[in-house]
């Protein structure tokens, strides 16, 4: 296949930039070669539709500086080769176009580049987005806080030297400020007492030991070399030529400092550090009983009371527990800090872009309860991306009214559910087994494991299994059939790691602390409660389901990450290894879905801007509808009807070779183009002494040329003297004779566009409310025009003055706006202050901790209010069931504001009646009662003598 010239420059002819333009795109080999292609000439980025693939190429390319993202800011997506800055600024200008969030999962393998990616990103937007001193200082803490996060969370494994061992997401706020907060995920706490062979604890603690200042070191106790520190030396690889721990230090420190830590709490953070360091080295021996002792030393003191009278197997126990402890809540106390010095405070509602950079995929020789833990997280993520992948493109064929093929993909639902199933799944077996009296052990766990679990298909143990699968598994092994392959765990040190349990007396020994982090991070309430707390893996459960209700409330972008080898070596692409992480990324399967018919859409416009020099019809101006613009132009091209589909604002062409011969033919015709172009310069130099001397009279074949220099010399003086103001009428340059008013008017125009798009989100949030406000109420409602000036919030009740029941209840559904009212009863309209929410689903009214009445927007009939300035509603509701309650008769003091947004969130715009004197409404089937509307002295409501409620209201009354 020939090199794709793609449609929206060609600065990158290396393969296809768009694996959406693949012919073969059902092809995995012809999707590894055009990767590979790619690779080769140092292009690791490429697309599928949207979608970011990145291969890691092991050294460092020219691709990330200043420079290229000035390239990149603002310019159509597919304008310029495939970029991680070019995918970071279409997420942050579609943010705001459309106000509303997003998020960028970046996902792969350990090793494949995430964290990397995550960087360029935050680096992008810090260059990118608008400056002041406030801003850039968030935005120093922003980036800040990656090494020092890695840092703490960050080591070297196998399979990475900058191995991410804890999940993170974080919400990078934007609009009028700046801001950020990170969310943290299941730190692997194990690696602080334990390291395979070949891998490291976390950084920091190499970094202090190798970088501490002399002073520092002395004063926390500890010697400037590693072997000293049992934590430090299990895997044998203290020192690793691609760290320098020592530069890593002085980075960390600088960046505690940026982000706003104060002396103290650095001073309190490295003495934990130093801590742990220490309690790795505290040994025991066992008395005449067995039971563990250690020497006189006054300072291990308290460790001998705390462990007495324990065995030596328990006290080693209990002493990696307390470290694994100290260290995990140090983590999150650091996390939280961090969070303060990012915190917005701004009130007003802030878009946000998300960054999900989590752990990859992880399979080692041995694989434990994290590895479990990771994968499982791992399942939860391809679920969520097939399910919106799926979403979003059927969505726009159906906007488009274009035909949707479905696609046939692997749904991993049934992993996840072998996991996380209430009373079945994985986790609740394994829960089930920490909470049970008895001896339970890693062993009993295995086997109710293998009797919940028998006849799964994608489960298997040395027991279940066959004589050729049993060969490859241990007695104490399960093996689970994920979505990326096959994976065995061995439950040696599940009960444990599950549980993370500490002694009492431990925990009571740490509040004794006067380090005020150690303080903070084992609080004197902790403990008090008899109920047992939750284990690791259902808090890991629950973290991750709450991480899904983030996200799926949020427009998705993607960024896939592969290794290109497994040896971290420049230049090698390893076929095999990159086509596993194609299979289990699922990207033959979004590309798939991007493909279900159509290889290309775009809207019209920009379709008619590239290619309409092609069609005589259309070059040089199409004055007409650009759609049918763009359907003359297919036309003369020789478009047959099975190419191409026409939507509702874009085009869609369904062959890869179609769009190619359209490029290859604008290739052809821009170079003759421009050979017309030098061709008319040579004329117009000869004519311009010709038309000088006839620049007085009408235009003629022998002054037109001169007459346009005229003009343009007009123009070259012009832009560089244009009003700065709408306003401005005053300094507009006298125009030469055959100059026109239209040059002020276009003038005027133009700079009417620029203040509309300088409109921020927020205020065209307000302005779309207020013309929704204005087709219902204007003209119509006599306390409408004193309400414009009042502006719209986004809600009248914060979620925490909103009963914790009630949330419970109706979290799921989203809450999108609360307001207080006064519900006038339907018979005998006695008045009763509630509260009334909107959620994405319902309106709820509640009392308290009750929800009085519900009604979802398919049985919401519509609204009515009168004409007059009062602040009445009635909300009709079609009694599809006897049990149903009538409609609901409110008073609410911001009824433009409260109908507004139901009619934006319910779709009910034309469903809001404004009516003349009365107002009839439904009690109950088949029962009806009345609202009667006058107007008085001074405003009142009450129960009329012919049973309505009746409704007073002077001509003053202001509701917004």
């Amino acid at each position: 296949m020939k090199s794709l010239k793609i449609f929206f420059g060609n600065e990158d002819r290396v393969g296809i930039q768009d694996f959406v333009l693949l012919d073969a795109h059902n092809s995995e080999t012809a999707f590894l070669d055009n990767l590979k292609k790619r690779f080769t000439e140092d292009l690791i980025y490429t697309y599928i539709g949207t979608l970011l693939i990145s291969v890691n190429p092991y050294k460092e390319l020219d691709i990330y500086t200043k420079k290229q993202m000035d390239l990149y800011m603002g310019v159509n997506f597919f304008e310029l080769p495939p970029h991680i800055y070019a995918l970071a600024d279409n997420v942050y200008h579609t943010m705001l176009s459309e106000a509303n969030n997003h998020f960028i999962l970046i996902s792969g393998e350990s090793g494949a580049g995430k964290t990397e990616a995550s960087k360029k990103i935050l680096q992008y937007y810090a260059v990118s987005c608008p400056s002041s001193t406030l801003l850039d200082t968030v935005r120093d803490r922003m980036l800040m806080s990656n090494p020092v996060l890695e840092a703490f969370g960050n080591a070297k494994t196998m399979k990475n030297d900058n191995s991410s061992r804890f999940g993170k997401y974080m919400d990078i706020q934007f609009d009028y400020a700046v801001g950020g907060h990170i969310l943290s995920y299941l730190l692997e706490k194990s690696r602080v007492v334990h390291q395979n062979h070949g891998e490291r604890n976390f950084h920091i603690f190499y970094q202090l030991v190798e970088g501490g200042e002399e002073d520092l070191l002395r004063h926390l106790g500890l010697e400037k070399d590693t072997k000293h520190y049992s934590y430090l030396v299990q895997g044998e690889c203290s020192n690793v030529s691609s760290i320098n721990d020592k530069n890593d230090w002085k980075t960390v420190k600088n960046a505690l400092s940026v982000i706003d830590f104060d002396a103290s709490d650095i001073e309190h953070l490295f003495g934990i550090i130093a801590s742990v360091l220490h309690m790795g080295n505290v040994h025991f021996d066992g008395d005449t009983k067995g039971y563990a002792i250690l020497n006189s030393n006054a300072a291990l003191r308290w460790v001998s009371k705390v462990l007495s009278p324990f065995t030596v197997d328990h006290a080693i126990y209990a002493r990696d527990a307390l470290a694994k402890a100290i260290y995990g809540r140090a983590f999150t106390w650091l996390v939280n800090r961090i969070n303060e010095s990012l915190e917005n405070k701004d009130s007003e509602r802030k878009t946000v872009i998300g960054l999900l950079d989590i752990y990859g995929f992880e399979v080692f020789f041995v694989n434990s309860f994290e590895q479990f833990c990771i994968n499982y997280c791992n399942e939860k993520l391809q679920q969520l991306f097939i399910q919106l992948t799926l979403k979003s493109e059927q969505e726009e064929y159906e906007a488009e009214g274009i035909g949707w093929e479905p696609v046939q993909f692997f749904n991993n639902k049934i992993i996840c559910d072998l996991v996380e199933e209430k009373h079945r799944g994985i986790i609740s077996v394994l829960d089930e087994e920490c909470m049970r009296p008895g001896d339970a052990t890693d062993l009993t766990f295995l086997e109710k494991l293998e009797e919940k679990m028998g006849n799964h298909p994608h489960f298997v143990t040395h027991k279940l299994a066959d004589k050729k699968t049993r060969k490859s598994l241990e007695r104490g092994d399960f093996r689970l059939l994920h979505y990326a392959g096959e994976v065995t765990y061995c439950v040696v040190g599940f009960i444990d790691k599950n549980n993370d349990l500490l002694y009492k007396n431990i925990k009571d020994v740490m509040r004794l602390s006067k380090n005020p982090i150690i303080q903070e991070c084992f609080p004197a309430t902790e403990g008090d409660s008899r109920r047992r707390p939750e284990t690791v893996a259902t808090q890991f459960k629950n973290s991750l389901l709450r991480l899904m209700e983030i996200l799926t409330v949020k427009e998705a972008w993607y960024v896939r990450c592969l290794k290109s080898n497994d040896n971290k070596q420049s230049g090698k692409f390893d076929e095999v290894l990159v086509r596993h992480q194609v299979k289990y990324l699922g990207l033959m399967e979004h590309l798939r879905v991007r493909r279900a018919g159509f290889a290309y859409r775009r809207r019209y416009e920009v379709f008619l801007q590239r290619y309409k020099a092609l069609c005589p019809a259309t070059w040089p101006h199409w004055r007409g509808v650009p759609a049918e613009g763009v359907e003359k132009l297919v036309q003369h091209l020789g478009y047959q009807p099975d190419e191409y589909k026409m939507g509702r604002t874009k085009i869609f062409i369904r062959y890869a070779r179609t769009l190619f011969a359209t490029e290859d033919a604008f290739e052809i015709c821009k170079h003759e183009l421009g050979k017309q172009q030098r061709i008319q310069k040579r004329r117009e130099f000869r004519k311009q002494k010709e038309g000088y001397t006839t620049r007085c009279e009408a235009k003629s074949t022998d002054n037109s040329e001169y007459l346009a220099f005229v003009r343009q010399s007009y123009l070259n003086r012009l832009k560089d003297n244009l009003p700065k103001t709408v306003l401005d009428k005053t300094t507009w340059l006298t125009p030469p004779p055959v100059m026109t008013e239209i040059l002020r008017q276009l003038n005027t125009r133009m700079m009417v566009r620029k203040y509309v798009r300088g409109i921020t989100p927020q205020k065209k949030a307000q302005l779309q409310q207020k013309v929704v406000t204005s087709a219902i109420f204007k003209g119509k409602k006599d306390s409408y025009p004193s309400s414009i000036a009042v502006p719209f919030v986004d809600t009248r009740i914060n979620e925490q003055d909103i009963n914790t029941r009630v949330l419970q209840t109706i979290h799921h559904e989203r809450i999108k706006y609360s307001v207080p009212v006064v519900k006038y009863d339907r018979n005998g309209f006695k008045p009763r202050p509630r509260q009334l929410i909107l959620s994405q689903a319902a309106v709820y009214l509640v009392e308290e901790a009750k929800i009085k009445q519900r009604v979802d927007y398919v049985s919401l009939k519509g609204a009515s209010v009168s004409n007059l300035g009062d602040s009445v509603m009635i909300l009709h509701v079609a009694l599809n069931d006897p049990k149903q309650k009538g409609d609901l008769v409110l008073q609410c003091d911001h009824l433009f504001e409260a109908l507004t947004k139901l009619a934006m969130i319910a779709n009910k715009q034309n469903n809001i009646k404004v009516v003349q004197g009365s107002i009839k409404f439904e009690i109950q089937a088949c029962k009806e009662g009345g609202v009667d509307f006058s107007t008085g002295q001074e405003p009142m409501i009450y129960k009329g003598k012919n049973g309505h409620l009746m409704v007073v209201s002077d001509y003053f009354r202001i509701s917004a």
